[in-house]
């Protein structure tokens, strides 16, 4: 069976760890050329070191709007083109429970590159595939930015920008031959969604996640852990011909957590009826 990305390169940014890796793991094992973009030097190039000739490791400030033009011209320069763009590099930003403590003072660098780096990122690649038979752009946006909640509200701001902005570009770019789909992961186990300082040992950091995986779970019909590998396949599948008809889609990979509360509330609500009359 022939694999999915032979003869297509690929740009994948904040490739070093999390999603990222898994992706251009993912797009390597399915033929695909990929170049790995992030600030996280050492991490990179040993990644690409790995994946061998196929890949390549570039560090790049997707707030830079020049290192992502750099991106784009290492990719023609050493693969020979450029096919799909992921725009997954993120941040989190600051911790901040409550709102109302919030000094905001992470909110440009948060806006700069998980709204401005799709953005950047996405102009520069598809002014090369506009000229170049069309492409893919891929974003990586996050629950936080379809569901409302608390806390983080820099991060979820930004979020939900990327998942609007994914639909205006499919219809801006659709000319082109230009896809451009999102994905929406909720709850994956990454280091952006550690709770855990990474000075803390490897022993604590697992027992601490075994402590937090009822609370993680308590809103996700699905129990099961998701893993960066889950999002890579998603990734694969949008970034391929099997998705030739599909443009402007939102596509959670959630657990369910999109779908619905899943507490059966009229079990609830029937109990407590029940205990009532049985009171009287």
């Amino acid at each position: 069976m022939a694999q999915e990305l032979e003869g297509k390169v690929a740009i994948v940014t904040g490739g070093a760890s999390g999603i990222g890796r898994a992706t251009a793991e993912r797009f390597v094992a399915e033929g695909a050329k990929v170049l790995i973009a992030d600030i996280n030097d050492s991490a990179g190039a040993a990644l690409a070191a790995g994946l061998g000739a196929a890949a390549r490791y570039q560090h790049a400030d997707v707030s830079r709007a020049d290192h992502v033009q750099a991106l784009v011209d290492a990719a023609v320069e050493c693969f020979g083109g450029l096919h799909i763009m992921f725009n997954n590099a993120g941040i989190s930003g600051g911790r901040h429970p409550h709102f109302l403590d919030d000094d905001l003072e992470d909110f440009n660098q948060v806006i700069g590159i998980n709204l401005f780096g799709v953005m950047a990122g996405t102009q520069r690649a598809a002014r090369h595939m506009a000229r170049n038979g069309g492409g893919v752009i891929l974003n990586n946006a996050s629950i936080a930015g379809v569901m409302a909640g608390q806390a983080l509200m820099s991060y979820r701001a930004s979020k939900a920008a990327v998942i609007h902005l994914t639909k205006c570009l499919a219809i801006d770019l659709a000319q082109y031959g230009i896809r451009v789909n999102c994905l929406v992961p909720g709850h994956i186990r990454t280091p952006i969604r550690s709770m855990t300082s990474s000075a803390v040992s490897m022993e604590l950091q697992e027992r601490i996640e075994v402590a937090l995986k009822p609370v993680w779970d308590s809103n996700k019909p699905l129990k099961r852990d998701g893993v960066p590998e889950d999002v890579a396949q998603a990734a694969l599948f949008l970034a391929g011909d099997r998705a030739a008809q599909i443009t402007g889609a939102i596509l959670p990979i959630d657990g369910g957590i999109s779908a619905g509360d899943p507490v059966n509330h009229l079990q609830e609500l029937l109990a407590t009826q029940a205990a009532v009359v049985a009171g009287n």
